[in-house]
């Protein structure tokens, strides 16, 4: 028989599973929630100096409960915050484990606190600097429960009683590091992922394709994926359609990630579609300039790549053959292409990638063979969001902005509910400002939700928006793609940028 243990998140308690507890018994499966301390109950009182080591013993004593027969298999399941004490004691009783299954949640590190994964990135940040790991984060407001994690699906009776009885969250809990022993590595895996939150299994495989290390794990035969149609809490939205991915889950089934082809490497390192001319380059810092063969100021095109890319990532975005491949195309056009290494490496970067980006227009603008009163900025994937400083106030010598399978607005599931770099509201101050957008068919549904609510703000303020569609595209197409289609597409985008750049767009 397999026993389920569900450990819940933040702020809640073991009446979040109540559906699920009943759907999953009924299917014949032992099932057992952890109370953890000072979360559980109605309004429950944090007791003195609760911290993860203390709902790690939680977990624990519910996995010693748990009859040691040979035909019972433990899987544990944690949610949210919960996966941080599921693993912690999973590392402890490994030999205890059959799988783990991390609903809709982050990924637990060695060392690092459970605040790294919590979404409000503002809130983070002042947590950051608590001093001790006394007092308590109140529980949200009604309103406020989209700030951890999206809502959808929710019945609004579901959503007044998860705030009736959501409780404090001590701070402990979060600020407490993860202290493992490396034992529960090999214990299978499988990643619940609620795509209305913001992630999705092409996500995912997409940025272990981008070859962070981190992720690599992820291949693993071990691990597998499924989705759910919903936003972050399943078992509240739809919890017969959870506890059938966790009895798939508990029989090894599911979605397993392709690993990257090391001889033939990632794709967003493969050649770029066209050929590129052979035009100088010039590094200065960060910032690379791809030099037309001109003798009077060239107008300028500033490519801004995607993210967030990992510190350590080798080669750099600047040296990636997609971004070079347009770099070099535009400068055999004759304008000057300018592609820079910005600091989005997190999602709580984007105010300094932002400024990065400002500091190299600054610079090339600077450069006596830039005309610097003919600029385009050029944003791809990740990047897009940056686009939103540019659109709301758009400066004279800004010809044109163009953006390919950018992500238009923060997912659900980045914490970034108070940043200002939302251009869907920034596209009514563009004016005149001409923008060139890129869409692949075939992006991820998270990521076009975010493009088309773009595309109806700019149409209601009347943008001048035009959309290049590239039906069979992926994201990333330039260099996985390598099609008369996206040939096509990528000439059109080019020839438009630079007809704006060289044509001299009046304000």
């Amino acid at each position: 028989m397999t026993a389920f243990i569900l450990v819940s998140g933040m702020f809640t308690g073991t009446h979040i599973w109540q559906d699920t507890v009943a759907h999953l018994t009924a299917a014949g499966a032992e099932v057992h929630t952890v109370a953890l301390t000072g979360l559980d109950g109605p309004r429950a009182a944090a007791a003195p100096r609760v911290d993860l080591e203390t709902h790690i013993a939680d977990v624990l004593a519910v996995i010693d409960s748990v009859g040691a027969a040979g035909d019972r298999r433990i899987v544990l399941v944690g949610h949210d915050y919960g996966i941080h004490p599921a693993v912690g004691a999973a590392d402890r009783r490994a030999e205890r484990i059959e799988r783990i299954v991390y609903l809709d949640s982050g990924l637990p590190r060695d060392g690092v606190p459970a605040l790294a994964a919590m979404p409000d990135q503002s809130l983070r940040e002042r947590l950051a600097g608590a001093a001790g790991a006394d007092g308590v984060l109140p529980p949200p407001a009604h309103e406020e429960w989209p700030r951890w994690g999206s809502t959808a699906g929710v019945p609004d009776a579901a959503l007044d009683r998860l705030t009736a009885l959501a409780a404090p969250q001590p701070l402990g809990t979060l600020l407490q590091p993860l202290r493992l022993t490396g034992a529960v590595e090999p214990v299978p895996t499988t990643g619940v992922l609620c795509t209305g939150n913001g992630t999705s299994i092409e996500l995912v495989q997409m940025l272990v394709r981008l070859g962070d290390p981190a992720l690599r794990p992820l291949t693993d035969p071990r691990v597998t994926f499924f989705e759910l149609p919903t936003g972050h809490w399943p078992m509240l939205s739809c919890p017969a359609e959870l506890t059938d991915v966790l009895l798939r889950a508990a029989a090894g089934e599911g979605h397993r990630l392709e690993p990257v082809d090391e001889a033939a490497g990632p794709g967003h390192l493969q050649p770029f579609l066209m050929d590129v001319p052979d035009v100088p380059r010039e590094r200065h810092g960060n910032v690379d300039l791809y030099l037309p063969d001109a003798e009077e100021p060239r107008p300028a095109v500033v490519f801004v790549h995607g993210g967030p890319v990992p510190a350590d990532a080798r080669p750099t975005p600047r040296d990636w053959p997609g971004l070079t491949g347009y770099a070099r195309c535009v400068a055999g056009d004759g304008a000057v292409g300018v592609l820079l290494d910005h600091r989005l490496h997190d999602l709580g970067d984007y105010e300094r990638a932002a400024a990065d980006v400002a500091a190299a227009v600054e610079l090339a603008r600077a450069d006596p063979r830039v005309d610097q009163d003919r600029i385009a900025l050029w944003f791809f994937s990740g990047g897009g969001l940056i686009t939103a400083d540019w659109l709301d106030a758009p400066p004279a010598w800004l010809r044109c902005l163009a953006a390919t399978y950018p992500v238009l607005a923060p997912l659900p599931n980045w914490g970034l509910s108070e940043t200002r770099l939302r251009p869907a509201r920034a596209v009514a101050n563009a004016g005149d400002l001409p923008v060139v957008l890129t869409r692949v068919g075939r992006e991820m549904p998270e990521i076009a939700a975010t493009v088309e609510e773009f595309l109806a703000a700019a149409k209601d303020c009347g943008a001048d928006v035009e959309v290049i569609d590239v039906p069979n595209g992926h994201h990333g197409f330039e260099t996985i793609d390598v099609t008369d289609e996206s040939r096509t597409a990528v000439r059109h985008a080019l020839r438009t940028v630079l007809d704006q750049a060289f044509g001299g767009h009046a304000r």
